[in-house]
């Protein structure tokens, strides 16, 4: 887990060209295993940060 934001929001931070599956995973299992709700997967490797942020809530 790279950021955890008020003890609430989990955010993986990237900067890649493509969206690897194990890093959605990766932060599925951190929701999990926390017991938080809301993540985040964020890569700064775009033209738009728009499309570079992918939500998940459980």
């Amino acid at each position: 887990m790279d950021v955890l934001v008020e003890d609430k929001i989990i955010c993986e931070i990237k900067a890649m060209d493509l969206i690897n599956p194990i890093w959605v995973a990766q932060v599925l299992s951190h929701l999990k295993l926390t017991n938080k709700r809301l993540g985040y997967l964020i890569n700064f490797n775009v033209i738009n940060i728009g499309q570079g942020i992918k939500r998940f809530v459980l």
